[in-house]
């Protein structure tokens, strides 16, 4: 370490652009004070290592013998004698002849050239406009309309003179049957239980309160803080506002309409340069339509009125299915299954087995001291060097660029050089 302890201070009071690295400095300082003030050093010693066990090897021979070599039973084999017989190479000394058999048998054949079986017509160019005729202008000829029969049956209805039978299959092979009575099955008498009903549940029946005391609230008691001062209906802004006149609002004056004096020349330039023509009106090329009027009666009978004939129409009755079961004509008996059978018991008052509940109180004092009560041992809180703009102790030593102040630790020259308003400042 140097000899001089040296402070990261600046310059101008603390700000909210400058100021942040100030303050941190002032924090690191104070931690290093109360560290060195607190910090007890302890004796380290080395951990003590685990002795190691000496290697001792076993005495005897190793038994290499295994479960394989004991039961293991070894066999003369003889070597393997392939049944296939060996491959015969069949090498001979004469040449190889590489010629194919395309080669040696295709015979090339002698192509003449066809000729053509289109006639040879050089163009001719028409004489007149678009006289070049289509293939279709040469070979088609116009044959004229065809009139084709039509095989469609006319569209005549055919009227039949024989009655509608309404005789179905239905009504000539229907036989009614009679039907069945219904079953109705017998309701369950009811038969109440003897033995009586068990409300205890395990709850009830194994649980047993245990006597204790009601608890205590540490809470301590709310005092009233009653004062016989007034309050003090000042404030920081009525003390210090300054109320400064204010004048009032300026309205501008609107400026009032005043209406031409002179007349207003209304002429555009289409009035002025628009040169009329003599143009005769517009005569339709269409003729007029003349109302056909004629002398006969309107004849008001059409094909649905002359064929069509209203046939008489009854409303259909509602089909009902007979009744199965024949309902009661005497008065309903209004007395239920549950009214007929229904015995009244008297109620049995539930015992509760809730243990009451009971404040658990004990005459024991409270004991309302803490570690922090009985072990708290208060520090004395040193000043911040950081903060003075002359530390005493110390004595500037130089700035940097960021403007960074550093100071080193005064010694008996420094005392002696030091005028007496620095001393008195620090």
């Amino acid at each position: 370490m140097q000899s001089g302890i040296k402070l990261n201070l600046n310059t101008a009071p603390p700000c909210p652009s400058v100021g942040f690295e100030c303050h941190i400095t002032s924090f690191l300082f104070f931690f290093n004070c109360v560290y060195r003030m607190d910090y007890i050093p302890y004796m380290v010693t080395r951990r003590p290592e685990k002795p190691q066990a000496e290697y001792k090897p076993k005495p005897g021979e190793i038994d290499l013998g295994t479960t394989y070599k004991q039961d293991f039973n070894p066999y003369q084999v003889q070597p393997f004698v392939p049944s296939r017989p060996k491959q015969r190479d069949h090498t001979t000394n004469a040449k190889l002849d590489t010629v194919p058999t395309y080669t040696e048998d295709f015979r090339q054949w002698e192509i003449s050239r066809r000729e053509l079986t289109k006639p040879d017509t050089p163009y001719q160019p028409p004489s007149a406009k678009f006289g070049n005729s289509t293939t279709f202008q040469d070979d088609f000829v116009h044959r004229g309309p065809v009139p084709r029969e039509s095989y469609k049956p006319p569209n005549i209805a055919k009227l039949s003179d024989t009655p509608f039978e309404n005789m179905t299959s239905n009504k000539l092979s229907y036989v009614p049957h009679a039907l069945e009575a219904r079953y109705i099955k017998p309701p369950i008498e009811y038969k109440p239980s003897s033995q009586p009903f068990q409300d205890l549940t395990t709850h009830r029946q194994d649980y047993q309160g245990l006597p204790s005391q009601p608890t205590r609230s540490c809470k301590p008691e709310l005092l009233k803080v009653a004062t016989n001062k007034p309050f003090q209906g000042s404030t920081e802004f009525r003390d210090r506002f300054q109320q400064w006149p204010v004048s009032h609002r300026q309205m501008q004056k609107s400026v009032e309409y005043m209406s031409p004096t002179e007349h207003m020349d209304l002429t555009t330039t289409s009035h002025t340069d628009y040169i009329k023509h003599q143009i005769q009106p517009f005569v339709s090329a269409k003729p007029f339509s003349l109302p056909i009027k004629s002398s006969r009666p309107f004849q008001g009978n059409t094909t649905m009125r002359d064929d069509f004939q209203p046939w008489v129409a009854h409303r259909q009755s509602v089909i009902r299915k007979q009744e199965e079961i024949q309902r009661a004509s005497g008065k309903m008996e209004d007395l239920t299954t549950f009214r007929a059978h229904f015995i009244q018991h008297e109620p049995q008052p539930s015992f509760s087995f809730k243990p009451r509940n009971a404040p658990l109180r004990t005459d024991v004092p409270l004991q309302n001291e803490t570690m922090y009560t009985t072990e708290f041992t208060p520090k004395k809180i040193s000043m911040c060097l950081a903060g003075l703009e002359y530390p005493p102790g110390f004595v500037f030593d130089n700035c940097d660029d960021r403007g960074h102040r550093f100071f080193r630790k005064m010694t008996s020259a420094d005392k002696i050089e030091m005028p007496k308003e620095m001393v008195l400042t620090a």
